[in-house]
């Protein structure tokens, strides 16, 4: 019977990663025997795709930039296709760390959706100002919504197990934070159950921050939109068959 690993597919949307991509592959790869790894390389411009390759992942390609939602689908569409259980989504930067991962999956046995939390008491990551005020009120507000504690609920660092696959292999958000916000939003109102696992962020490893200052600025407008536009999309129903 494969394990939990086997059954897993790390995805990992890449735009302009190639300083650290390829020590991420590695690092995945080694501590996480028997996952597969699919690099989706978002319209980049520079080496991302061979740097990936060479390190030994499956590298789709987008023809464009269509941001972390639109890899993130692809990634999904992916797992479906080829009959893998879990999906895990690591950022291509170095910041999350692979080590990680086999907890995130443990908690799949009771819930559909782990997100691995940075603001739950591991590390000493720190956000301030307008975006920390953002954070904290969309943590109030998607808790209520997920019924769960949630502290952290734009981190890209998740394991989604059989059903939250099948959900987003269709309905996963393209717009700007819609694949952490309003993802979050889908999923619960979908009937997937939702549950954080403290961890800690680790620096860039290279590349360039996805959150420039204009982005930044409006931040706290953007997230409350995101949050909108996913009260008003219609509630998802699945029926998903579990290959044992």
């Amino acid at each position: 019977m494969p394990t939990d690993l086997e059954r897993t597919l790390i995805v990992m949307p890449a735009f302009n990663e190639e300083e650290a991509v390829g020590d991420v592959v590695r690092e995945v790869l080694c501590k996480l025997p028997g996952a597969h790894c699919l690099v989706v390389n978002d319209g980049s411009r520079d080496d991302t795709t061979r740097v990936a390759r060479d390190a030994g992942a499956t590298v789709a390609e987008l023809p464009f930039n269509l941001g972390v939602g639109g890899a993130m689908r692809l990634g999904f569409k992916y797992a479906v296709t080829n009959g893998y259980a879990n999906v895990v989504q690591i950022d291509s930067d170095g910041q999350h760390d692979p080590g990680n991962v086999p907890e995130l999956l443990s908690r799949l046995g009771e819930c559909d959706l782990a997100i691995g939390a940075r603001f739950a008491g591991e590390g000493d990551y720190e956000v301030r100002g307008p975006r920390r005020w953002a954070m904290r009120a969309l943590a109030g507000i998607l808790s209520h919504t997920s019924g769960t504690t949630l502290t952290d609920t734009t981190s890209g660092f998740k394991a989604c197990g059989p059903k939250a696959v099948a959900l987003f292999a269709d309905h996963y958000p393209a717009e700007y934070l819609g694949d952490t916000i309003e993802a979050l939003v889908i999923a619960s109102r979908a009937g997937c159950a939702v549950r954080q696992v403290p961890v800690a962020m680790r620096p860039r490893a290279g590349g360039t921050p996805s959150h420039n200052p204009f982005k930044a600025a409006l931040y706290l407008g953007r997230a409350f939109l995101a949050l909108g536009f996913a009260s008003v999309r219609p509630v998802r129903t699945l029926t998903v068959k579990v290959e044992p």
